[in-house]
This record gives C-alpha cells, structure tokens and sequence, in this order.
C-alpha cells in the first residue's frame, strides 16, 4: 500500500480537479457504505469531524448509541477513472470511531486491525493473494438482472465464444488505473463466468482492494449493459463462484513459511498455520461462506472443496500448497466465496493460523490422492472430515469456537448470529419451486 498523507490527499484533490470525495466503509456483512460529500467537507473529514447515523447500518448499533464518526485513512485516497462532466469523484475508505473517539468493536476493519496487530506481536506480518470469481448476466427490458447469458465459453478460452471479454478488459484497464497490478484474467469454467488476480499484499489493503475490485466490476459491468454478480452459486447445474485465498507470513523481511532445509521446504511456522486453519475451519466457514447459497457451492462435482484435508499438488482439498517455494512459499484456501466480508474473513483465517503456531497444532498427513474418489471409509481411515454442509451448521460450528469469537469480538459475532439465523429461519419457511415441482402432484 502507498502510504499518504492528509496534505498529500488535499493536493491530489487539487490536481485531479476532485468535486466530490466518497467516504466508504462496510457493514458487518461486506456490504459497502457510502456517504458522499463536497470537496469543500474534505478538511472536516481529514480532520476526523464527520459523524453518521450508525443505527441506519445493519449490525453496527442500536438507536440510542447512533452518533459515529468516519474517520478515512489517507493511504486509500484514489479517483474514480470514469468522469462525471464537470470535475471528478474520488474515494477515501474509512474507520469507524464511537463518539468518545475509541475505535468501534464492531468496525470489520478494525476487526482486521487487531488480528494485524497480533500477528505483528509475534513478529509477522500477513500477504494474501485473492482469487476472485464472479458471473456477468444480461439484464431485460426493465433493466433487471437476469441469469442469462449468451458466453459458451469455458476454462481460459476467448472470443468469439467469450463474450464478456471487451467487458473484462474494460475492468482491467479501469482497476490498474486505480492503482492495481492486474496478474491475469481469463474465462472461468462456468459459462458467463470470469475471474480477475491481482497481486498480493497485507491483508489489510488486500481486503481495501477486494471490496473496491467488486464495486469497480459492477459498475463497468453495468456500462456494457450487463450484470456482475459474486453470489456463490447462481445456477444450479454448473460450477460456483470461489474467491480463493492465498496466504504467507513474513518475518524479518523473509517468508516464514520457506525453509530450504525442511521437507518439500515448509517450515513449522507454515505447517503449524495450515493445523490451525484444519482445526478451526468448521467455525471459519460461516464467516468465509457467511450464505445459505455459499453452500450450494460447496458440493463435490464442481471443483469446490468439500474435504478437510491439505495437498502439495492436487485440488480436490480444502487447502493446496503451490509449487512455488522461496518467497512465494504458501498456502491457498480455496473454501471462501466472495460474498464473504474480506476485512472478516482475513482476520479469523490468521488468528486461526496463529493459534496454530502458538500452540503447536500438529498438522494431519497430507493428502495427494483425488478425495472425490475415496470411499467414505477410506476417508474415515484417513481423519478426513467434511466442511459443514449449511449455514446452519457452520454457525453452530461458529458459536463453539473461542477462538474465531475472539477474533470477531463480541459485538460482531452477536450481530452476525443474530442476522443470519434470521436469514435461516426466512429460508427454511419458504415454499421453493423445487418442492412444488416434486411434491404438488404426488400428494
């Protein structure tokens, strides 16, 4: 991350002409939050004098408490490439501040900031390298979105089959204008589905980057007329979105999970991370798959993990370490979605790896045979467990762990149990399509 100023964002605004200037944040629930203010309120703002109504956002706090203050971080100051006719829009993404000016418990980010901050104690800092999935859809007449699409493309292939390239290169081109150094992108498995890497960094400006790189999709999606969606799962029958997580500790400048001089070069920092990751995955999983559809996805037959096992070269499991060693050495979880709250989902992967590596967790063999393949006893013989299977279970996976609690803090886990077992009861009174297709005429 480019580390700013305040001085350094008033001059910025000067020279980009900026009108107006976005002050963004998430909910609980990774949803971003924007309120927009004249450039003439910017001094306020960088001066941590705006306040908001809290109450209005879904799981931050309750009537009586409402008065918050946005507080932006300089280092996250950049100017929306497409223009409005006069002057220009940029953002600043903020921190939440009660009105005493403590920083807010249930602030995602500053959820994340702790875990950073406990990393840092120990003497590491976290990289991580998201993958993220998503699907472009046509919309109708009435501009609703739709799940149609007219792609019959698959795995890396282009046009004339991959319609959803000039909109893909368009994203491209607009993310590393705002400051993003694009890897690749290419054509997912799933028709009308696509993916986008950029490279890694700390997990904080990584989950800054995630929840920019969705809104960023969106809206040049919706420029050439189409729908861009990171639902998990939109179409029964064909692959899920994933948002795979790459991630590596540093120490003393050098990757702490490379040891030349150890087996397949992981060290135990790196196996002690992956045993705490293997045993806090159930609870992790309502944070990293915070949806009922999460679960749609995370079926065998689609390329999904399904299995709690790790492998140095095959894909089926939970987490695969790439071949790369030195100081590309790490682990991919490729379990979460991205309809997880990134700033969340990073902060209980590494107090999960951190427990690991404080308490020694021992890490299980690692699997290199295909697991969809085995029997459910050769698994059995094998300690490989199954991630749960609703979100319903994940959450009461979620409400047994103290360590996944702990890196939530009490206000974010009360809010984000609360709504999601709303968010169940919803579902599981629905009469869906499915029941009426199978049920109706044979009762």
């Amino acid at each position: 991350m480019t580390e700013l100023t305040k001085d350094d964002v008033r001059n910025l605004v000067k020279e980009y002409n900026v009108k107006f200037v976005r002050l963004q944040f998430t909910d609980i629930f990774g949803v971003l939050k924007n309120v927009s203010i004249p450039v003439e309120q910017l001094d306020k703002a960088l001066n941590d004098e705006l306040m908001f109504d809290g109450s209005s956002i879904e799981g931050f706090v309750r009537i009586e408490e409402s008065d918050m203050y946005l507080r932006p971080d300089p280092s996250t100051f950049v100017v929306f490439p497409w223009k409005p006719r006069e002057g220009s829009v940029a953002r600043l993404i903020c921190d939440i501040y009660n009105s005493d000016g403590t920083p807010f418990i249930g602030d995602p980010r500053n959820v994340l900031r702790r875990a950073v901050a406990e990393a840092e104690a120990m003497g590491y800092s976290m990289n991580v390298g998201p993958e993220a999935e998503f699907f472009l859809f046509h919309v109708n007449e009435e501009g609703q979105p739709t799940t149609i699409t007219h792609d019959r493309a698959g795995y890396f292939d282009m046009t004339p089959v991959d319609l959803g390239e000039n909109a893909r290169r368009d994203m491209v081109m607009t993310l590393q204008q705002m400051g993003f150094e694009i890897e690749a992108s290419h054509h997912e498995v799933a028709p009308g589905q696509h993916e986008i890497d950029f490279k890694y960094s700390d997990a904080l400006d990584i989950a800054d980057k995630v929840v920019t790189f969705k809104f960023v999709v969106r809206t040049i999606a919706q420029r050439h007329g189409l729908h861009a969606t990171f639902m998990p799962k939109p179409i029964f029958g064909i692959a899920g979105s994933g948002m795979h997580l790459n991630q590596s500790l540093m120490k003393n400048n050098s990757n702490a999970f490379y040891d030349p001089d150890a087996p397949n070069q992981l060290n135990e920092d790196c196996l002690h991370y992956i045993g705490g990751l293997i045993k806090h995955i159930p609870a992790i999983t309502a944070i990293t798959n915070p949806t009922i559809n999460s679960y749609k996805r995370l079926v065998s037959g689609y390329e999904a993990p399904v299995y709690i096992a790790w492998s140095y070269r095959n894909r089926s499991p939970l987490i695969r370490v790439p071949a790369k060693r030195g100081q590309s050495t790490r682990i991919e979880l490729r379990s979460p979605d991205p309809s997880c709250n990134p700033y969340l989902a990073l902060a209980v992967c590494l107090k999960a790896g951190l427990d690991g590596i404080k308490n020694k967790i021992k890490c299980p063999n690692p699997c290199d045979r295909n697991i969809y393949e085995l029997t459910r006893q050769e698994r059995k013989e094998l300690g490989i467990n199954t991630l749960p299977d609703s979100l319903y279970d994940a959450m009461a996976n979620l409400a047994a762990d103290d360590i996944v609690k702990e890196a939530l803090g009490p206000h974010v886990l009360q809010r984000f149990l609360e709504a999601k077992k709303i968010e169940w009861d919803n579902y599981r009174m629905q009469v869906h399509p499915w029941e009426l297709d199978l049920y109706l005429t044979k009762f």
